[in-house]
């Protein structure tokens, strides 16, 4: 197991707002989610919740499924701790691990959910980090991720209207050309199809694509 890894997260008060703001449909994709893994998960369960830093989906799934635990990990401090202001009166139902997978508890759980956090990982680091999720499964149980998912070759399409989405939407610091090349080339996105591979291989079946909304792609899939 590897020790805890913080990073600092400077002037991020804003990030749940940010956050709502520039990713299509985040309300409704947290809101697919909790309905999804609630086919399997029981009354009581726990949900193992990796890149949980700021708390936004942990509110949404506490909300909907009161009786459930939660496991909340991420590599940042800063950003778990925005995450418990998130929670507000639901923080009760969450323990909190600074760090990578490798610190989550083995469990098994009855669920796991990755969002908006896969994108940042190369593609072996990928792999290792999903087959981590899944050794701490329960057989059958659910997964969902979501994150950024395009073709190599349609990068700068996806993230432009990424981008052009985000400041219609109103965020703070608007996305010039820079930042979108620098997305592009700081993202190891892969392509919906390499997606549905690595969850392949990391030990789930079933794999079915529920969110896609520009440059983001959603999936269920199920340990084998």
């Amino acid at each position: 197991m590897s020790a805890p890894v913080t990073h600092s997260f400077q002037g991020q008060s804003d990030y749940v707002d940010r956050t709502t703001r520039v990713v299509p449909g985040l309300t409704d994709m947290h809101q697919m989610a909790g309905l999804l893994l609630a086919e399997r998960v029981p009354e009581g369960g726990r949900v193992l919740v990796l890149g949980a830093g700021g708390g936004i989906e942990l509110r949404a799934f506490a909300q909907m499924h009161p009786t459930w635990r939660f496991d909340g990990v991420d590599p940042s401090s800063d950003m778990l701790d925005i995450a418990r202001d998130t929670l507000g009166p639901h923080v009760s139902q969450v323990n909190f691990h600074i760090g990578l997978i490798d610190i989550a508890p083995e469990c098994p759980f009855d669920g796991a959910t990755c969002l908006l956090t896969l994108h940042f990982l190369p593609e072996p680091e990928r792999i290792r980090t999903v087959a981590e999720i899944a050794r701490r499964l329960k057989p059958g149980a659910p997964l969902i991720v979501a994150h950024h998912s395009y073709a190599a070759q349609d990068a700068t399409k996806w993230l432009t209207r990424f981008a052009n989405y985000a400041n219609a939407s109103g965020a703070a610091a608007p996305m010039l050309p820079a930042s979108i090349a620098a997305m592009k080339d700081k993202l190891p996105a892969l392509s919906p199809q390499a997606d549905e591979a690595v969850l392949a291989a990391a030990g789930f079946t079933d794999i079915d694509m529920f969110y896609a909304a520009l440059s983001f792609r959603g999936w269920i899939a199920y340990r084998v």
